[in-house]
């Protein structure tokens, strides 16, 4: 479970406070998918970031199975993160001199993993219809199939958790459709957990449990 407490995260720009969350509380129980929706701005990025140990809150608590995950070393916080979580970001981020199938690999350099990874990764490129574009590197590669070797990539550590700011933001119609489908079956089949940051409603509307966020603030949405 997933238990957020009164966090807080403010910037300071030219003078100005600009507080980008605040005072958030909420929990996300294992297996659920939630939706957070808002205009650019609002705070969904920065949110999402705190939560995954990415982005440090001036004030607060993030806790995962019940452990503060801030309270932990930076060490202890990366070990955390890639055993226990993964990412996918607006941008898809491939590292430019590897493959698509290295790509997606690439977590895997970072913890322990067991034999039959590159088959993972091999079957996660089919899932996302890429199997042809396993030599491919990212220049390659269109902007949506940068994507989705990206989707790919945050699924070879079977994570307990996937946070994913506006993970089908580039993407087609069908593809979209597509990658919604496999993380609806993921969270149905492994319990995975998602929290989906995105402006489309109608990806929100997917989720079992959906939130608004405006200048900072959370609100449920019944």
């Amino acid at each position: 479970m997933i238990e957020v407490r009164n966090l807080k995260k403010t910037y300071s720009i030219d003078g100005q406070v600009l507080t980008a969350v605040d005072d958030v509380s909420f929990t996300v129980n294992k297996g659920e998918m939630v939706s957070i929706i808002g205009h650019s701005g609002s705070g969904k990025t920065t949110l999402l970031s705190l939560i995954g140990g990415l982005t440090r809150p001036d004030s607060g608590l993030v806790l995962i199975d019940q452990e503060n995950i801030w309270s932990m070393t930076d060490a202890g916080l990366s070990e955390f993160r890639n055993s226990k979580m993964n990412f996918i970001y607006q941008f898809s981020s491939l590292i430019p001199t590897l493959t698509s199938f290295e790509n997606i690999l690439l977590p895997t350099a970072f913890g322990k993993y067991t034999a039959n990874v590159e088959k993972h990764a091999g079957d996660l490129l089919e899932i996302v219809g890429l199997k042809e574009k396993i030599n491919s590197f990212p220049s390659h590669l269109s902007g949506g199939q940068q994507r989705r070797v990206a989707i790919a990539r945050a699924f070879i550590n079977k994570p307990a958790i996937v946070l994913a700011d506006e993970p089908t933001g580039d993407l087609d119609e069908e593809t979209e459709s597509e990658v919604l489908d496999l993380f609806s079956r993921i969270n149905r089949e492994e319990q995975t957990t998602f929290i989906m940051v995105t402006h489309n409603k109608d990806i929100a509307a997917k989720a079992q449990k959906q939130f608004k966020m405006s200048n900072g603030v959370l609100s449920e949405i019944t």
